[in-house]
This record gives C-alpha cells, sequence and structure tokens, in this order.
C-alpha cells in the first residue's frame, strides 16, 4: 500500500501546485498566529481551490474555540480537522458533532507514558498524529524539526491509525518508516528552507525517499 504523506504548513500557490504534482495525499493550512506557517482562513479559502478533489485539506488549530472554527470551515471548507492543542476526549466529541467533519487529534511525544495519553480519545478521534515534544522554550506544539524515538510506536495496538510526524525529512523518513511500518507521514519544516518557506526541491526529495520505502541507513538511496 502507497504511503500517504501530508505537506504541512503551506501557503503559496507555488508549493501547493508542487505538492499535488508529487502525489499529497492530504495537504495541510495552519492556523496559529505564532506559527511562521500560520495562513488567515480567507487566504486558505483561495489557494484551496487548487487542491480540492485532488487531496484532502486539513484544517490545523491550536485549543481554537468554535467561533474560530467557524471562521475556518465557512473559509476553507476543509475535509479533516487537525488538532494540535490539549483538546480533551468531550471536546473532540464536540468539534465532530458539530461540525460533522473528521478530527485527526495530535499528540506530542518524548516518552512511553506520553502515548497512553492516546487511550482515552480511541474511538473518538478518527486518526492520530505523533509528533515530537517541542524544545524547551519553543512555542509551537509542532514544526519544531525535531523527531522523537521511533520505537515508542511499537507499544502500540496494531489497530491504532496513526500519522507520523516530528522532523521528517528526505535524510531520514526511510529509516522512520523501517522502524514503524507507518502508513502515513507528514512533513513541514523538513521540506523548507526557511520557516514557513517551502523548498520545492526538497518537497520532490522528500517524496522520492518516501517512494524508495523503508531503509535501515539513514539517507539511504537503495
Amino acid at each position: 500500500m502507497k504511503t500517504e504523506v501530508k505537506i504541512c504548513g503551506l501557503k503559496t500557490a507555488e508549493a501547493i501546485d508542487r505538492a499535488i504534482e508529487l502525489g499529497a495525499s492530504h495537504t495541510g493550512f495552519i492556523f496559529f498566529e505564532k506559527s511562521p506557517r500560520n495562513i488567515e482562513p480567507d487566504d486558505a479559502g483561495v489557494l484551496a481551490d487548487r487542491i480540492r478533489g485532488k487531496a484532502k485539506i486539513v484544517a490545523v488549530t491550536v485549543d481554537a474555540d468554535n467561533d474560530f472554527l467557524d471562521e475556518i470551515i465557512s473559509a476553507l471548507s476543509p475535509d479533516i480537522l487537525q488538532l494540535h492543542g490539549s483538546e480533551s476526549p468531550e471536546r473532540v466529541l464536540n468539534v465532530k458533532a458539530v461540525y460533522g467533519l473528521p478530527v485527526i487529534k495530535a499528540f506530542s511525544v518524548r516518552d512511553a507514558d506520553d502515548l497512553k495519553k492516546i487511550e482515552p480519545y480511541i474511538g473518538i478521534a478518527d486518526r492520530f498524529l505523533f509528533d515530537a515534544k517541542a524544545p524547551k522554550g519553543s512555542e509551537l506544539p509542532g514544526g519544531n524539526g525535531v523527531s522523537f524515538d521511533w520505537r515508542l510506536l511499537d507499544a502500540l495496538d496494531g489497530s491504532v491509525d496513526y500519522m507520523l510526524s516530528g522532523g521528517l525529512n528526505a535524510e531520514n523518513v526511510g529509516e522512520a518508516l523501517a522502524l514503524t511500518g507507518a502508513k502515513a507521514v507528514d512533513t513541514s519544516s523538513g521540506v523548507e528552507r526557511a520557516p514557513g518557506v517551502k523548498d520545492l526541491k526538497r518537497m520532490q526529495e522528500f517524496f522520492e525517499a518516501v517512494a524508495r520505502g523503508p531503509s535501515t541507513t539513514p539517507g539511504s538511496k537503495t
């Protein structure tokens, strides 16, 4: 089965068009003011017309209230909501009930105990996203360009549907796939030349690395 690829933090038509050309299954727009990848809902709505029907459109929020979600959904009409904050299981249920959209619930991982936090969300969230915990001093819940110990995912029940994130790039995604068997990967900073600025060459290299599949040697071309 082909590995799904989500390119997150998109802000320009050029990057979006390339992501679609390369075969992205998901495209993410980030609505979080502190992020260098933040985009206004109306701007995202215009860009989304280049994606619709070709890849899933994901709206990424951090502890957003319903007023902000109303604004985002009205402008963007996303396929999926990604909740990347401290949203409770009850909040996830509420969001699904109000908006009728599938939800990806993101979790920051550093150790085995962090993975146990998904248990109350199983059967509620439609999918999980595992990101690395932010380094000290960062105000961003994701997009920090750091990874976690992928071997921790060995403890997961095989029925848990998740997307792997956190510092993935062309050099390490093969190793990540080998260690986890992830069916979907997410990258943002790993395909940028500067925070919030996508690099088309790095995007291509990332897709090529994913297509090569699992590799036990970081950066391997085999």
